[in-house]
């Protein structure tokens, strides 16, 4: 398997610092990763602006996922400012799959937009599933 692309490593190791519930807890981590322009659609389908998820992260009574594992982390660099993930987590046997868009800034590669989608059911584990068979 080749190595990633430099482009490819630093969303990946932004994606995996993101998952550190150490980071998670720390304004000053998340708002060294997260994009001035950072949207995400959590798994409630709520929109987040990156103010509105580094307050409630990092609030004291926050709730505390514990450990985040991720897997069949994928990427592709689109253009020479962007990259593409997706994987699936898990966290106290809630999984979900998860889509992030990283853009390269002066300060460096930063989460600009996630998405996640919680699922029960594994469809990469069935042959017939796909796009067309959920119309």
């Amino acid at each position: 398997m080749a190595e990633p692309s430099p482009a490819l490593a630093a969303a990946i190791e932004g994606e995996l610092r993101l998952l550190d519930p150490v980071v998670r807890a720390s304004a000053e981590l998340l708002a060294s990763l997260l994009h001035p322009e950072f949207r995400e659609i959590g798994t409630s389908g709520r929109l987040w602006t990156r103010e509105t998820i580094i307050a409630s992260l990092t609030a004291d009574d926050a709730p505390r996922p514990g450990p985040l594992t991720a897997s069949r982390m994928r990427g592709a660099q689109l253009c020479a400012d962007l990259v593409h993930l997706t994987f699936d987590t898990e966290s106290r046997g809630i999984r979900s799959h998860r889509s992030s868009l990283w853009r390269l800034t002066p300060e460096g590669w930063r989460l600009y937009f996630h998405q996640a989608t919680p699922f029960d059911d594994d469809p990469l584990d069935d042959p017939l599933a796909g796009p067309l068979a959920e119309i």
